[in-house]
Formats: structure tokens, sequence, C-alpha cells
């Protein structure tokens, strides 16, 4: 079932001439994901639930919460679900179209881990490597230990071990980031301003590797630079840019032709979505895309549209492959999907911990653990979001993805959390 509808609230309806692109767009079922009898089982949407899930984005616009979205979702390699809602700029007033252009955030995690995997089928790179293989300026980090007292203090202590790759994958290197929590430890990722005179990937991991850790290797999920720092070692090994890597082995190949670190064309400049003009959320570090920056944050920096992550996500699904190429193998895939921070590891959850009780870490991919209370949510569902309200998920169990585009920091999880809900009760869940 394909549903293709127009919103009255805050929308445009498609113009003749938008056809070609949607037709473009649509991500068609290459034959190399679950298998026959896996997609028969799984049950099918709701065409009746679904227009719930119209009615409450409908609403978050209509109400003055967003300006706009679009929410693809996709089973068995078609979409059940595809729709633009609202303007993609308040002072614009462009409709929300499907060549959309969204600041990714977080969501830029997923694709630079990806690109590390096909280092390691490669052969080029291991999980147990330390990054000081990559970076020497990581060979003596230090860990930052504070001391209660009358005057708190800050003692540095030599690092139990090197960082491996493994850690900057499953965020348990040590590395953090300044801009939330109050420790003294993010206060001096703060004060050492990382991102003074634009430097590049290899300035930004010297500096870095100045600081000292947040804890010990592989003793914490502390969310921070690791992604970052993967991608400069992506660097390293490849001689090229981040980009120039990820564009040659996986964005071109893929057809994700958006996807970038910034957008270079002026002409395209209209396509950017914005969020509500009091709902800008400045990260450090990240410039607006129109303006050039050296700095191509693997962590955070991207910018695509949704039929871009759609193509991604569906590789993912199919075991890593998409219309007739590999990317990754399906081993690979399924050990970047499991719990590497389980019970059994050793390793601890911090106060902030993003992707919540019910869910362990992969390499790259929050992953469903435990069926969240007051929901059927299936285990093995890996996903991540983007602080500007960018989210994607992947349902093995199901052979469904879904990728929601949105511009609005202030209320990402609330509107996350309701869509994911209203998804799963169209699903029959």
């Amino acid at each position: 079932m394909k549903r293709w509808r127009t919103d009255d609230i805050g929308r445009q309806r498609r113009r003749t001439a938008l056809v070609p692109l949607i037709l473009a767009f649509v991500v068609a079922w290459p034959g190399a994901g679950s298998c026959e009898s896996q997609r028969s089982a799984a049950p099918s949407f709701s065409s009746e639930k679904l227009e719930r899930v119209g009615d409450y984005i409908g609403n978050e616009i209509a109400s003055g919460k967003i300006p706009g979205a679009i929410l693809l979702i996709q089973q068995h390699g078609h979409p059940v679900y595809f729709e633009n809602f609202g303007v993609r700029d308040l002072a614009t007033k462009r409709p929300m179209t499907a060549d959309t252009i969204f600041r990714l955030y977080s969501m830029s995690k997923p694709i630079t881990s990806v690109v590390a995997m096909m280092l390691v089928e490669d052969g080029k790179l291991r999980l147990d490597d330390p990054v000081a293989k990559y970076i020497p300026a990581f060979a003596e980090m230090k860990v930052g230990v504070e001391k209660a007292g009358e005057k708190p203090a800050l003692e540095l202590e030599p690092a139990n071990r090197p960082i491996t790759i493994e850690d900057l994958l499953r965020h348990t290197s040590g590395l953090t980031y300044g801009f939330y929590g109050g420790s003294a430890i993010r206060s001096l990722y703060v004060q050492a301003d990382l991102f003074a005179g634009d430097p590049d990937n290899a300035e930004f991991a010297e500096r870095i590797a100045k600081l000292p850790l947040a804890e010990q290797p592989g003793t914490l999920w502390d969310y921070g630079h690791s992604t970052d720092v993967l991608g400069r070692v992506i660097e390293v090994i490849s001689g090229q840019s981040l980009f120039q890597f990820e564009k040659q082995r996986l964005l071109d190949p893929l057809g994700m032709t958006a996807t970038t670190f910034k957008v270079a064309d002026p002409a395209k400049w209209p396509l950017i979505a914005e969020p509500m003009p009091e709902d800008r959320l400045p990260v450090v570090g990240i410039k607006d895309p129109r303006v050039p920056q050296r700095w191509e944050s693997g962590g955070a920096g991207m910018v695509g549209t949704i039929g871009d992550y759609a193509r991604f996500a569906q590789m993912l699904l199919n075991g890593g492959t998409f219309e007739g190429r590999r990317y990754l193998k399906p081993a690979t895939i399924a050990m970047m999907t499991s719990d590497h921070i389980g019970p059994v590891s050793g390793i601890a959850r911090d106060d902030t911990y993003f992707p919540g009780v019910s869910s362990g870490f992969g390499l790259g991919f929050a992953v469903r653990t435990s069926t969240p209370a007051n929901t059927s949510w299936p285990l093995g569902e890996y996903r991540w979001d983007g602080v500007g309200g960018t989210f994607f998920f992947v349902d093995p169990k199901d052979d469904t993805l879904a990728v929601f585009m949105v511009q609005t920091p202030s209320e990402r999880g609330r509107v996350q959390l309701a869509l994911k809900t209203l998804i799963y009760q169209a699903l029959g869940k």
C-alpha cells in the first residue's frame, strides 16, 4: 500500500511538476533484504491508523510547535507512508518537499560508523587497534578525576589502557562533549576552545588529545566526540578527507547525492529547512551549512534529504546490500546492531544515557534490548537521532524502517516518542 496525501494545515498541494521528483525518491525494493517467509510473517500497516500519524504532525504545525516535517515509513522495501507537512522555512513560506535539506547533526554518526566498518572489512582497520596507531597524540592519555573536598580538585591519572577503535564506535573512549553536564572535565572541554580558527579534522584531533579523558577507556558509555575522532582515523587510513572517502565508498554508490558537510551551491540554499525562529539551538563547532568550514564533523556535521537517508537505512535493513551492490557483510551489520555495553561488558552508563533504559548500544546505533512498558516495540530494533529533531529506526523483525525529518531542537524528544507510538499502533503493536 502506498499513501501519498496532502495536508490541509499549513501545507500546499503537490504540483504535477513534483511527481518526477517523488518517483525518483521512492526506494525500490532491491530484493536483498529479509527472506520472503520473514516478510510475509510481518504484520501490515493499517491505513486508518496511519491517518492518526498525519493528524498528529498536522496538529503540531497548527499549534505552532514546528514549521513542517517529512515522514517516510517503509516496509518490505516499499513506502507505506510518505508525506510532506507544512513549510521548510516560515520566513519564505516555501512548502516542505522531498528535496528539502536537513541538518542531520548526530544522525551523521551512523554514516561515519558504517564507513569505518567498511575499512574493517577491507582489513585496513581493526576494532582492537589503539587510536594512537593512527593519531600518535593519543598515545599517553590522562584521565581527569575529581577529588572531593572543601575545594574540589581535578587530578590527572594515566589511562589504564589505550583508547581503541571499538571505544570510538561505542562511546566508551572517555572523550566527552562540553556542552551538557556540569563536571569539571566538561568545563575544560568548553574552555579549550577546540574550534578556534576553523580547524580541520587533523587539528581538531590534536587539540582534543591534549585534554584529559572524562573516565577510563572502556568503563562508561559517555556521549561525546568519539565519532569525530573516528572520522580523523578514516582520513589517516584513506589518505583523503572524510567527505571525499565517504563520497567515494558510500554516498555516491548508494545514491546519497545530497548528503554532504556543506551546501556549496547558493541555488540550493532555499532548500534548507529551518526551525521556528525561537527554536534555534547552536551546536558548538557546527556552522550554518551555507558557510564554508574545514572541520568535517563525523559526529554531527552532515546535511541531507529524507530520500538519501532512506537509502542508507534500507541498505542496513537489507543486511548491507542495496540495488545489487554490497556495502557491508550481513555479519558486520549484525555485529554493529548488537548490544556491546550490556551487563557482561562491565560498562556503566552515565546519568544522561540517551538510548534509554530499554536499550543498549552497538557500534554506532542504539539497540533495543527490552520492551518498554505499555508498548510492544520489538527487540533488535536499532536507531539514532539528531539534536535538530531528525530520527530514524530500523526494525528487522517487521522488515520496517522509518525516517522523520524536522528541525525542532526543543520538541524533538516529545515528538519522537509520540510518533513512534503511533507508528507501532498502526502496525498493530
